[in-house]
């Protein structure tokens, strides 16, 4: 298959990879400045009364969802709500790639059945395998992603600015901690995306197969729309208790070595939040990030869908 002009081409060995990447990354470049201001909302939401921060002097006020998103253009500015929406893009476009080509890829090494079904459990170990892969490359942007999202939060507390933009940022983060401190937070991050991509990378195969079987419903948008629907509310419902962690890791100060102060991994993080919080702790911002996965999961899919179909690609 030959690659459109200026979209990026993957190769390995003499298969080349490009229309489901490029269709990818168009897709969530015009996706993500339009729900970027709920992904900040929830990563202010998860941050908040975090028992960490209060034990080293950080105080916050408690906000639902609405107050939130209302404060921050009331005290900080509505561009504000866009604030580490370039490192978003960035993300995307090296996560999203990398996981559609990479499920489709390990859907055809693992197989289907004789009746042409691709079973539930290949499916889950295919969607997993595939997020984690993706968000392992696109830690590195998520991190900055976080930090930059903060940085309003931070100046209202009188804080000093960590960051000044993304490239100051990338160079901040390898200045103090060496290339790895990049990776800050990939465990949780990798969990989370090994969860939600089996939230939405195997609900959406999964569901849309099971229509197409065993209801009247053709290889359309409606069948795409049901799919992508249940995709992104399962997504949203399995990602979210790691994004909390993922999200409090990378945004905790750091040592002269670039090793975490609040938290010594994962679990640590996972234990404290539980303890000092309570276990639903673990689910805030958990409407603002459904209220994003939801549309996101639907635009996504049935673009997808409609692109691949226009390319004359086999439907997903």
């Amino acid at each position: 298959c030959s690659a459109p002009q200026g979209v990026f081409v993957l190769v390995k060995g003499s298969q080349v990879w490009s229309e489901p990447r490029a269709i990818s990354v168009l897709i969530v470049s015009i996706s993500v400045p339009v729900t970027f201001p709920l992904d900040l909302t929830k990563t202010r939401l998860q941050i908040q009364g975090e028992v960490a921060l209060r034990q080293h002097g950080s105080q916050t006020a408690y906000r639902g969802m609405l107050g939130t998103a209302l404060g921050i253009v009331r005290e900080e500015g509505p561009l504000k709500l866009w604030q580490g929406a370039t490192p978003a893009v960035y993300r995307h476009i090296v996560y999203s790639g990398v996981r559609m080509v990479a499920y489709e890829q390990l859907r055809d090494v693992l197989g289907r059945s004789e009746d042409d079904r691709f079973p539930l459990w290949k499916a889950a170990i295919g969607g997993m395998l595939a997020g984690a892969v993706g968000q392992f490359m696109a830690s590195p942007t998520d991190l900055v992603k976080v930090q930059m999202q903060m940085e309003g939060r931070r100046r209202l507390e009188g804080k000093p600015p960590r960051v000044h933009g993304v490239y100051h940022a990338f160079l901040k983060i390898v200045s103090e901690g060496g290339i790895r401190a990049l990776w800050a937070g990939w465990v949780p991050n990798v969990q989370r995306a090994a969860l939600v991509n089996l939230g939405d990378l195997t609900t959406y195969d999964t569901v849309k197969h099971f229509l197409l079987r065993n209801s009247s419903l053709q290889d359309t948008s409606l069948c795409h729309g049901l799919a992508s629907t249940c995709s992104g509310l399962v997504a949203a419902t399995m990602g979210t208790p790691a994004d909390v962690i993922k999200t409090r890791i990378m945004n905790q100060p750091r040592g002269p070595n670039g090793r975490g102060i609040l938290y010594k991994s994962s679990i640590d993080c996972l234990i404290q939040s539980v303890k000092g919080e309570g276990f639903i702790s673990l689910y805030k911002g958990f409407l603002p990030t459904w209220m994003r996965m939801a549309p996101w999961s639907m635009t996504f899919w049935l673009s997808f869908e409609q692109i691949r179909k226009t390319m004359g690609i086999s439907s997903f």
